[in-house]
């Protein structure tokens, strides 16, 4: 493949050429999973998602021109799925037996298109919410992340020089490919790209994907953007988010129904899927408290990605449970995505390996790391926590708990309660980076 000349892209940057979203495939894997469950069991359900930036210091209404964020988001709902982008979906299968997308779900994407938005500023930062049935909210998520990170990092570079935008992407690609030859040295890694929702930019993610591609061989396992993995001939990675216990729990009539929902889900999803795709996400609401009630029928899953509490710390109380069912972790998997960087990979690897199968998701911190790399005033091309949420389902709010307080949202009244029902064992308060 020939590289982007990616400085001269950014420095005559060109609407027709580079839209920060340019199909509706530059998304996560995930999203498209949980869609055609959602899609098949849920799709009438009103949701509401919305944009929460964790970085508060950073007033993004203040940074991002409206009228450049509607013209983007206007884009994204101009796209629609091509021919050939379905009939690559529809070739997805598991073990090259049964398809994963049915052939009514890639019949319904022939006409699907991203729903309407509804913006305004509020205090310095801006308030994007996507209304409509759930089905079609979902797929803001990914897209709403890159335009705005995109945006704030276009802002910076305006004026700067042709030069000046070369020497940064030269610095930011040699302390990428430094953190390559790191991971290099672990000779069973297996780590994949988790960095769409949290780009720098899409010419940037694929510049990555390459070079790790290149760097770390069969190491590189694939990539959660589904795009690219189309483009580059990877395996699409991805299992399933909050999103689905959040809305089940938000649609129980009472608190035993919120206690029973990510559960609930699981049973749908295992079904669903036919029994593949089995790793759990299990810290909606706690993982602790997720441990204590799980079924027996989930330790015969695949593993676990433990999202929220420190990888290490995570680890073992997954481990521990394992062997409290009588199950042999050296079968089992565990997937570490949550902030991870080069040190923290080699660190969970050395300590968890030959104990337990391991994968990483490799996020914010490969594909929008510019840190100490430009050549001027860089302030704004820091990462920042920008996710956009599920905020209510059928007129009710929605919460997240998670084991890090600094990552919960909802209504803090809502918080509160869910908290009663989940408890708080387990909680650890982090400050939250990326």
């Amino acid at each position: 493949m020939t590289m982007t000349d990616i400085a001269t892209r950014v420095h005559n940057h060109n609407w027709r050429l580079d839209p920060i979203v340019r199909s509706l495939l530059d998304t996560d894997f995930y999203k498209l999973l949980m869609q055609q469950m959602i899609w098949r069991l849920h799709r009438d359900v009103p949701v509401t998602f919305g944009l929460i930036n964790r970085t508060a210091r950073v007033r993004l209404a203040e940074v991002i021109d409206e009228a450049e964020l509607r013209a983007q988001l206007d884009h994204a709902r101009t796209l629609r799925f091509t021919n050939k982008e379905l009939i690559w979906l529809a070739g997805n299968s598991f073990y090259g037996t049964t398809q994963i997308f049915r052939p009514d779900y890639i019949a319904w994407l022939r006409d699907f298109r991203l729903p309407d938005y509804e913006l305004r500023k509020v205090d310095g930062q801006y308030e994007l919410l996507f209304h409509g049935p759930w089905s079609h909210t979902t797929m803001w998520e990914i897209p709403a992340l890159a335009i705005i990170n995109e945006l704030r990092a276009r802002v910076v570079f305006r004026g700067k020089g042709r030069f000046a935008l070369d020497v940064l992407y030269a610095r930011a690609k040699a302390k990428l490919w430094d953190k390559v030859e790191r991971l290099r040295r672990l000779p069973d890694l297996r780590i994949s790209d988790f960095g769409t929702r949290r780009r720098h930019g899409f010419l940037w993610q694929r510049w990555c994907v390459e070079a790790l591609k290149e760097g770390l061989g069969a190491r590189f396992t694939g990539t959660s953007n589904v795009l690219l993995a189309m483009d580059g001939d990877l395996e699409a990675i991805g299992t399933n988010a909050h999103e689905l216990p959040m809305v089940l729990a938000a649609l129980a009539p009472n608190d035993a129904g919120v206690a029973a929902a990510p559960y609930r889900v699981l049973e749908e999803w295992r079904e669903h899927y036919r029994g593949n795709l089995l790793v759990a996400l299990p810290d909606a609401f706690g993982t602790t408290a997720f441990l204590a009630r799980a079924p027996d029928w989930l330790a015969e899953w695949t593993g676990f990605r433990p999202d929220s509490a420190p990888p290490i710390e995570g680890g073992e109380q997954i481990i521990a449970w394992w062997r409290e069912k009588g199950v042999d972790p050296a079968t089992k998997l565990l997937v570490f995505s949550d902030g991870m960087d080069d040190a923290g990979i080699e660190q969970a690897y050395r300590h968890f390996d030959g104990r337990v199968r391991l994968s990483f998701g490799w996020g914010t911190n490969l594909t929008n790391d510019f840190r100490g790399c430009a050549p001027f005033d860089g302030a704004g091309l820091e990462p920042i926590s920008l996710v956009c949420k599920v905020v209510e389902a059928a007129g009710r709010p929605a919460v997240k708990l998670s084991d890090n307080p600094s990552k919960a949202t909802g209504r803090p009244d809502e918080i509160a309660r869910y908290r009663r029902i989940f408890g708080t064992q387990g909680f650890s308060d982090r400050a939250v980076e990326v």
